[in-house]
């Protein structure tokens, strides 16, 4: 028998101790999305990590994209696609495309896979119960003013129902798609909703799956930044070093950090379970975002790092 072996899976979990015990009854949403989405393997460890994830105490909020999905849907369809700051502009026949794609096709293979696995997922989106009201968003690019179609801002969320939810045992799963007072369905950014979710529902913490492997130190540098102020981060931005996709992203982390979510993570989901090396180990992976250093214990990322 190999005791060495035994002995390194058991100092594992001791590690991991200090971060269960911090995160036991917290909230902690999750966005969903990027190659995790598309290969077999890494879809079976992002689901076994939030299912894990609920067995040992903590509420799990799944809001998902479906980007890849989505694109390839369209060019069947042979409806063009066009971005704007990393937002998909979105015409009437591509709101069709989205929300039956999100909808009827993502989050269901989502909600199966994570019961398939044990845990009791409920799929949604923010139609169902108002739960994700919005009106147009508009955006400036280079100066002018660019029609988005129906892509949503976020006016109000709707949380109790995920409260409730996530209290009697369930795993909610969102899908990203907000209605407006009007009654008409709006395509939002699911790092936004994520963002957004997470400081209304007052999470510890947010994690958003990407395909990348954290944010870099600047745009020539292959340098992962292992945690940054929300200062640090808006000056990144400022800089042009967080540009394209990534600037929703950090956008959802700094909402949510400055509504008092106590760390925002943007990790790797092309590593197998990503999710649980960057909560449960001491050095983690990925780039966490913070407003404050209130460290969980002495050994965490932040103060390994100074």
């Amino acid at each position: 028998m190999d005791m060495d072996k035994y002995i390194k899976k058991a100092q594992i979990l001791i590690e991991a101790l200090p971060y269960i015990q911090g995160l036991s009854g917290k909230t902690i949403v999750i966005k969903y999305g990027g190659s995790a989405m598309l290969d077999d393997s890494l879809k079976s460890s992002v689901m076994e990590d939030i299912t894990l994830l609920k067995f040992i105490g903590t509420n799990p909020i799944i809001v998902h994209g479906g980007g890849p999905e989505i694109n390839k849907t369209l060019k069947i369809m042979n409806i063009p696609t066009k971005f704007v700051n990393g937002l998909r502009v979105t015409d009437q026949a591509t709101m069709e495309v989205v929300q039956s794609v999100l909808v009827g096709t993502v989050n269901k293979e989502i909600v199966s896979l994570i019961n398939q696995t044990g845990g009791k997922a409920v799929g949604l989106c923010g139609i169902d119960a108002k739960l994700i009201e919005c009106e147009q968003e508009k955006m400036e690019s280079d100066g002018e003013w660019v029609d988005l179609g129906y892509v949503g801002k976020i006016t109000n969320i709707n949380a109790k129902v995920l409260d409730t939810l996530a209290k009697d045992g369930y795993i909610p799963v969102v899908a990203p798609i907000g209605v407006g007072a009007d009654g008409h369905s709006y395509n939002i950014n699911a790092d936004t909703v994520a963002g957004e979710l997470a400081a209304r529902l007052k999470a510890e913490k947010l994690i958003l799956l990407t395909d990348v492997p954290g944010i870099k130190e600047s745009v020539d540098s292959d340098e992962v930044i292992p945690y940054l102020s929300v200062d640090e981060a808006k000056e990144l931005m400022k800089s042009g070093v967080v540009s394209g996709g990534m600037i929703p992203k950090v956008l959802g982390c700094i909402r949510a950090a400055e509504s008092g979510v106590n760390r925002t993570h943007i990790i790797d989901g092309r590593i197998p379970h990503s999710i649980l090396l960057e909560i449960f180990t001491s050095r983690g992976i990925g780039t966490m975002i913070f407003k404050d250093k209130m460290l969980y214990h002495k050994n965490e990322k932040v103060y390994m790092e100074g």
